[in-house]
């Protein structure tokens, strides 16, 4: 009884395992058919899928490796030119000095134009010297001080050289601790001059290097601004009232006067300086008329006598 079931299940099983490969198989034939009715198409539509799997790839490992390398900031030096016009020119340079105590600049230079008759408008030039990090709101309070006239920025990158720098200056520094080990071991006194020499040019490079370095460094820490200010005239200049034109009459004969004087003060010196020689100018002129007074009667009496005879 035990056996009798064993084996209808057993057979099965058996046939299960045979049809599943026979669908197998055929599935299998389908899909070779399959390949072989389109032997170009699929092949290029798997390549092309391989190919932007691998471009993919390639993409995503690029920017995994570009990833964690960042962008240093680059290294610029900027300078910026302001024009403005603006109503009094010597209270703007006030309001400037306060602008840059505020923002922690120094003033590094100031050039003053007072007006004259052919250059009636009053001018200044101002330069200032400001953080780099404060050069735009410095910017903006400036332009508020007057009537803007022109902006302009510009930068330099020197990124590059800086990094030039700092290895030439690294690799100098260790040529210098190798030469000092050279010059520690050296023996004759020869070679310790020689290596002296040579550690002495090394020590100077490094410092020309280490002032470029530090200048450039100074550049990109600290903006430069030139201001120029330039005062508003009307386009008809009022005339003066009657106690203006008075005292500046006054003034002016007054100033006559005095340069009248100065004149006469300095001729006086010069007259003075020199009368030594006049004296003597003078004396010889005096002995002249005085020989021909007492040269002219010995004339007239010679051809009386001559006469008489």
């Amino acid at each position: 009884m035990y056996t009798s079931m064993k084996l209808p299940r057993t057979s099965a099983l058996f046939i299960s395992a045979l049809l599943g490969g026979v669908i197998f198989t055929s599935c299998a034939s389908s899909e070779q058919m399959a390949n072989k009715s389109a032997p170009q198409s699929a092949p290029q539509i798997a390549g092309d899928g391989a190919v932007n799997q691998l471009a993919a790839r390639e993409n995503n490992s690029q920017k995994a490796e570009a990833a964690p390398i960042g962008r240093s900031r680059p290294q610029l030096i900027k300078k910026a030119a302001i024009s403005l016009t603006v109503n009094s020119v010597d209270r703007t340079i006030d309001a400037v000095s306060q602008i840059i105590n505020q923002q922690q600049g120094d003033l590094i230079g100031l050039k003053q134009q007072q007006p004259k008759n052919d250059n009636p408008r009053y001018t200044a030039t101002i330069q200032l010297r400001i953080p780099e990090n404060r050069l735009e709101p410095t910017l903006e309070q400036l332009a508020k001080l007057g009537t803007l006239e022109s902006r302009n920025i510009t930068a330099e990158d020197v990124g590059d050289r800086l990094v030039d720098f700092q290895a030439r200056l690294t690799n100098l520094q260790k040529t210098e601790a190798n030469l000092q080990k050279i010059m520690d071991r050296a023996g004759s006194v020869r070679d310790v001059l020689s290596v002296a020499q040579e550690l002495s040019n090394v020590r100077q490079t490094i410092e020309q290097i280490d002032a470029q370095l530090k200048s450039l460094q100074n550049q990109v820490a600290y903006s430069t601004i030139t201001l120029n200010l330039e005062a508003a005239v009307s386009s008809t200049s009022p005339q003066p009232v009657l106690g203006l034109q008075v005292q500046e009459t006054w003034n002016n004969s007054t100033h006559s006067l005095r340069g009248f004087s100065v004149g006469l003060l300095k001729l006086s010196i010069w007259l003075i300086v020199y009368s030594p020689y006049l004296l003597i100018f003078a004396a010889l002129i005096y002995s002249f008329r005085r020989w021909r007074r007492t040269l002219s009667p010995r004339l007239t009496q010679t051809p009386e006598s001559t006469s008489s005879d």
